[in-house]
């Protein structure tokens, strides 16, 4: 069986209350965060993943509690400062958030520990996955770099999710695959527009500041791909939506765990795309059924992107 790690520093508890039509209230209670739900979904489609996080606090206790449950391998590194959360009403089927905490910065010897943890893990494993913190000031970038460094070194496939700082310093330390989203580049300035044009061009470079491949998700338009040095759209028929959040992670997760399987770049990225298709026309983030994936993923157009 393929083996996934997955970097998830400072998970959260989440709390989300709906009311389905003509019916009670309901409280759902999970662990969530990026690193989570990639985790969840590499779990769904076949690898064994082992997910290394920090938690710490009451909030902790209970993230490290019901992540046991998950289909995962769980090693935790108890912190000092506490654990992130968030509360969401959904009863009038928006998403409104009550109140939030990204949790509190790592300190330097819970990134020790955290490090250490992680490293152990990800050299063992084909593929290691580092995911974002819920807020950037949480964890420093630095352990991104040497996190990407470290394990490439030793022969490791990595591939990461960032943005901002993170992605910067992931791109120091060198990934093989990267997964980040048309929005995010804007945000960072490191495209000059949504265009096909300039989204290959935000790849490529990219690729010139550490990134093997590149998968540039964007929303309702398709992807783009630089895979080597070749670029492509990539595009799935729409699917109905239930809840656009969690599309990005559930493809970054196809991507690894194809990767993971010894699969080539193009067949990871047909995945990652269906992975993150199924992922909207569901409640649950980092959900889907592995059957499902594998059809829609034959259904995957990748042709030619201008340039």
């Amino acid at each position: 069986m393929p083996t996934i790690m997955v970097f998830a520093p400072v998970p959260q508890l989440t709390v989300t209350v709906e009311e389905p039509s003509g019916r009670h209230p309901e409280l759902h209670v999970h662990p969530g965060g990026q690193g989570v739900w990639q985790a969840r979904m590499c779990a769904g489609l076949g690898a064994d993943v082992t997910l290394c996080a920090a938690v710490g606090g009451e909030i902790g206790e209970v993230v490290a509690a019901l992540m046991r449950h998950e289909n995962i391998e769980v090693r935790t590194v108890r912190r000092d400062g506490g654990s992130g959360w968030y509360v969401h009403d959904r009863r009038d089927g928006s998403r409104d958030t009550v109140a939030d905490y990204a949790g509190a910065p790592l300190g330097r010897h819970d990134l020790d520990e955290l490090y250490s943890t992680t490293l152990a893990a990800g050299l063992l494993a084909d593929v290691s996955l580092l995911s974002g913190p819920a807020a950037p000031e949480v964890v420093p970038p630095e352990v991104y770099r040497r996190l990407a460094a470290d394990l490439g070194t030793h022969g490791g496939t990595v591939v990461a999710d960032l943005s901002g700082d993170h992605l910067t310093a992931v791109l120091d330390g060198g990934v093989d695959f990267l997964k980040v989203s048309h929005e995010e580049l804007l945000d960072d300035g490191r495209a000059a527009g949504d265009s096909d044009e300039a989204l290959v061009e935000a790849a490529r470079e990219l690729r010139r500041q550490g990134a093997g491949s590149v998968l540039i998700s964007r929303a309702d338009r398709p992807g783009i791909a630089l895979l080597d040095d070749e670029p492509l759209l990539v595009d799935l028929p729409p699917l109905q939506v239930v809840d656009h959040r969690g599309a990005g992670d559930s493809m970054t997760a196809g991507v690894a765990t194809v990767l993971a399987h010894g699969g080539d770049l193009r067949e990871a990225v047909r995945t990652g795309a269906a992975a993150g298709a199924l992922n909207v026309t569901r409640h649950g983030l980092g959900t889907g059924r592995r059957e499902a994936i594998a059809e829609l993923a034959r259904r995957v157009d990748l042709t030619p992107a201008p340039t």
